[in-house]
């Protein structure tokens, strides 16, 4: 199972149509993080699936929580406040 997530994991980072569009994004003054979630069902082969397959969910990073200026300005119209980690 590991070893299908970083496959899949690193034929998205070798992507030329996402590197693409990430680079656009930057250009127009954005930062960017992509997190992809995977759920993966496993069974034997001519076996019927039990109800409760088994399940591996992976990610390969822990993003860091990041909240610009322009975000905050939308969650308070919004009427949403957001406390520092520190209070």
């Amino acid at each position: 199972m590991k070893e299908l997530g970083e496959a899949i994991n690193e034929s998205l980072s070798d992507s030329e149509s996402i590197a693409e569009v990430v680079s656009r994004i930057k250009e127009g003054g954005y930062d960017i993080f992509l997190v992809l979630e995977a759920t993966i069902g496993v069974s034997k082969q001519g076996e019927k699936p039990a109800d409760k397959t088994s399940l591996v969910t992976t990610l390969t990073t822990n993003p860091e929580f990041k909240i610009s200026d322009q975000d905050l300005k939308f969650l308070k119209s919004l009427r949403i406040k957001i406390e520092d980690e520190g209070k």
